[in-house]
């Protein structure tokens, strides 16, 4: 939340801010983050932060090297853990067990992000806890009943 914090304040993130995102999201392939060029970095994070549309910034955030839609989530949700939630296998497994989907799934595009936000968010509205303690909870949900391997 602190780097949310700082991208507020400055709209735009530096690569070693975007490293940091990355590998509490992702140990195994934040080190790509590294391979972007530092300026890239704050412009493609700084054009993402002028836009509203969830779309949109993610495809943007995911054009750098080293970041997928579960990192480009965790951006989003860093910026506004009432609005967004970090999604990864684990949500949407406990969705899938919940039946909002009809398969299970490991990797992401931002169009899936938009089908599991619009859930999300639903269950926050109808709650008193935020979009991100939402996703928080699936993600901790599919830690304890989760049968077998992850992957």
């Amino acid at each position: 939340m602190q780097i949310g914090k700082e991208y507020h304040q400055k709209e735009y993130l530096t690569k070693d801010e975007l490293y940091q995102l990355a590998h509490l999201n992702s140990t195994r392939s934040s080190y790509h983050v590294k391979k972007n060029p530092a300026r890239r970095v704050e412009k493609v994070t700084e054009a993402a932060y002028q836009l509203y549309d969830d779309f949109c910034r993610l495809a943007l955030y995911t054009s750098l090297m080293g970041i997928g839609t579960p990192t480009a989530s965790a951006i989003l949700t860093s910026l506004e853990p009432q609005k967004h939630c970090v999604i990864d296998t684990r949500v949407w497994a406990t969705l899938y067990n919940l039946g909002y989907f009809e398969q299970e799934k490991e990797s992401f595009k931002p169009d899936d992000y938009i089908k599991i936000i619009r859930i999300v968010r639903k269950m926050a509205a109808e709650s008193e806890y935020t979009t991100a303690e939402i996703g928080y909870a699936l993600f901790a949900y599919d830690t304890v009943h989760r049968r077998g391997n992850l992957h």
